[in-house]
């Protein structure tokens, strides 16, 4: 049966596409190598504030390594390593941790720091912060943490027209660094009809990689009959991957490796594409390649190929501890 059904597919699928750019951003590459270089630096435990980044398999590997995944840094042990996520935590986390004399390492992305310094300027100044993003995802409740008496959330263009503020208050938005660009920008321009005076970041919030990713998968709608997008269920930006996908009139799938593809879904398909969130390692893009290599596809390729250069430093608390172990260990600090 498996022959057979091996078979049917190479006989229907004749190519895919890879999107490119795809996978790893520069924040999620920081933050699994902070991980990395802790456990290999301090030996393990090394506990993690929540997902590093949202995909199962990099968490998996990381607690194969010694890492422990907590979901509050509370329940770290007083004196021991923690590094907090990707993500951004709310001011109050390294309150908690300096309490309990933990040694942080501060993982947090760059551009979800520039957020956060956003919301403490608007805040400073007397805003009402409109945040846009998706409750309770971990990046928005550390935004808000930032000024929570000052932000409100607005998730959709429904929410951003039932709005109601004072009518004397001086608004400014900022934005989850992970979401839809075009829903986004149709929930910002309510807010500045109803706002004229709206004040808004000098650069938009939504990340370069995930701006990147989405644009990718627009311009190979037009040559593709199916989507397959590898992420994690959890994982903002994969899930908006899909949505842009089906916007655009494309069957799209999330999956989290080769054995969540469904041969069902590929009756009738001749050109299948694949991308990949930006929490997802390239080895579950190259196993999802060997699946459908294996069942005949011959044509694997690139499509119009885009390279990304950006880098973002080790947290600073772990370069200086490198700076100091080096001439003892050789490892040099990046």
């Amino acid at each position: 049966m498996e022959d057979s059904g091996r078979r049917t597919i190479a006989a229907v699928v004749k190519r895919v596409l890879l999107a490119s750019p795809r996978g790893y951003c520069a924040g999620v590459e920081r933050a699994v190598e902070t991980v990395e270089r802790a456990l290999t630096l301090y030996g393990p435990p090394v506990y993690v504030r929540k997902q590093i980044v949202h995909n199962a398999h990099v968490v998996r590997e990381l607690e194969e390594r010694g890492a422990i995944f907590v979901e509050e840094e509370t329940e770290v042990p007083e004196g021991e390593t923690v590094v907090l996520s990707a993500h951004g935590v709310a001011p109050s986390v390294y309150a908690n941790a300096a309490a309990r004399k933990l040694n942080t390492i501060d993982a947090t992305c760059p551009l979800v720091t520039k957020v956060h310094v956003e919301a403490r300027r608007y805040a400073g100044d007397g805003d009402t912060i409109v945040l846009i993003g998706h409750e309770g995802h971990e990046e928005v409740v550390g935004t808000t943490g930032e000024a929570p008496d000052a932000t409100v959330l607005v998730q959709s263009v429904e929410d951003a027209e039932a709005l109601e503020l004072p009518p004397d208050a001086n608004v400014a938005y900022i934005t989850q660094t992970t979401l839809s660009v075009d829903e986004t920008a149709e929930i910002i321009d309510v807010l500045r009809r109803r706002f004229p005076k709206i004040r808004a970041p000098k650069n938009e919030d939504i990340c370069y990689a995930t701006s990147n990713r989405q644009w990718a998968v627009k311009e190979m709608l037009a040559e593709i009959d199916l989507l397959l997008v590898i992420g994690s269920r959890n994982s903002s930006n994969s899930n908006r991957l899909v949505e842009v996908a089906r916007a655009g009139g494309v069957e799209a799938r999330l999956i989290d490796d080769e054995t969540d593809i469904d041969e069902a879904w590929l009756a009738g398909v001749e050109n299948v594409g694949v991308t990949s969130g930006a929490s997802a390692p390239e080895k579950l893009v190259a196993r999802v390649c060997d699946w459908f290599r294996a069942r005949g596809v011959v044509h694997v390729s690139e499509f119009r190929s885009t390279h990304e250069d950006v880098v973002f430093k080790l947290p600073v608390e772990l370069r200086r501890t490198l700076a100091l172990a080096e001439p003892q260990t050789g490892v040099r600090p990046r």
